[in-house]
Order: structure tokens, then sequence, then C-alpha cells
């Protein structure tokens, strides 16, 4: 009954990173093919995996409230139910924001930095992914190790982006908009490597 117990945490977390995945797999779409004038039907999209994500992390939290026992310290679940599920309302934060400040056309760095939220989340799955079997994973230490450095380069583009923006950009509202989309942005790779911090330090406290 234990085992059991345990898995639904596991296999929860699992749930809510791949509702990330699914997040940024629809903002690189939506990016990529970018239709302005389509953006409140794909926010709809949006709102319904954020809001799916939702209630995975409430199904956690009403778990945790009835547990006796749990298979790793209660605020370490609770910890990282709250950074997966701000994954996934970040990357729903950029698409609206490019929908309230009505952006027409996309920024080359702001792709890039697209994709490497896809990237993000990918590697973010791996992480929570091995956290079940994390005394004989071989592999949960390089995933966070390479999200750590995807948030590196993710910090490099934004400085450049933000600098281009600031030195190239005339229209002040053009350079308000970008300024908060970008931040936004890397938020979203900022929070992955939270996630794969708190796991790091959950393996620590349990070996």
């Amino acid at each position: 009954m234990a085992r059991k117990n345990d898995a639904f945490y596991f296999d929860a977390f699992c749930t809510c990173a791949d509702y990330s995945c699914q997040a940024a797999e629809l903002l690189s779409q939506i990016a990529h093919g970018f239709d302005p004038d389509a953006l409140e039907e794909r926010i709809d999209e949006m709102h319904a995996i954020e809001q799916a994500a939702d209630e995975k992390k409430h199904e956690i939290q009403d778990a945790l409230v009835t547990a006796f026992v749990t298979p790793i310290e209660r605020e370490d679940i609770a910890m990282l139910s709250d950074y997966l599920d701000t994954v996934t309302d970040r990357i729903e934060g950029v698409l609206h924001r490019l929908y309230f400040d009505n952006v027409r056309e996309m920024r080359p760095d702001a792709l890039r930095m697209v994709e490497m939220i896809v990237r993000g989340c990918k590697v973010m799955r791996e992480v929570v992914g091995e956290l079940a079997q994390f005394k004989k994973s071989k592999k949960l230490r390089d995933y966070v190790v390479e999200l750590n450095s995807i948030e590196e380069e993710a910090d490099a583009l934004y400085m450049r982006a933000m600098r281009e923006l600031h030195t190239t950009c005339t229209d002040p509202l053009v350079v308000f908009t970008w300024h908060e989309i970008y931040s936004f942005l890397e938020y979203c790779v900022d929070y992955c490597e939270h996630v794969a911090d708190t796991v790091d330090t959950i393996v620590m406290k349990n070996s």
C-alpha cells in the first residue's frame, strides 16, 4: 500500500511535467507560425492545458492533507508541484502578453528563446521521471547539469536580445512590450531549472 501511495506523487509530478511540455510545444507552434489574429483561439487551447495542470497540482495538495506518510518531505512535494505548475503558468503568460500587447510579428531572438523553453521542458520531464528511482538512476545528475546549461544559454540569449532591443528600437512602446515578453520567456527556463534544482536537493537530502 505504501508503494502504491508513493507512486501517486511521482506519477503526478511526471503528469505535471508533461503538461509543461505540451504548453511549450503549443507555444512553439504558435510562435513559428505566428498569426496575431488567431491568438484568441490559441489562448483557449493553452488555457485548457494550464487548467489541467492546475487540477493535477490540486490533487497533489489534497493528497498531502490526508497522507500519514509521504515518500519525501511534505514541504519538498509542495515546492516541487508548485514549481512545475509555475512553468506551465509562465508559458501561458507569454501567450497572454503577445495577445494583450497586440504583437504583430515575432522577433528572431524570441523564437530562439521559445525553442530553449521546449528543450528545457523536455529535460525537466526527464529529471522528474528519474526521481522515483533516484537511488538507482545513472542519468539524473546528467539531466540536472544539462538543464543548468540550457538555463545559462537562455540567460546569455536574454542579455543579447535585451541589448539589441534597447539599442536598435526607437519606439518606446515596442521596447516596453518586448522587454516584458523577453522577461517572461526567460522566466520559463528559470523555473525549469528551479524544478531540476529542487529535485537535486531532494535527492541529496534522501541519499
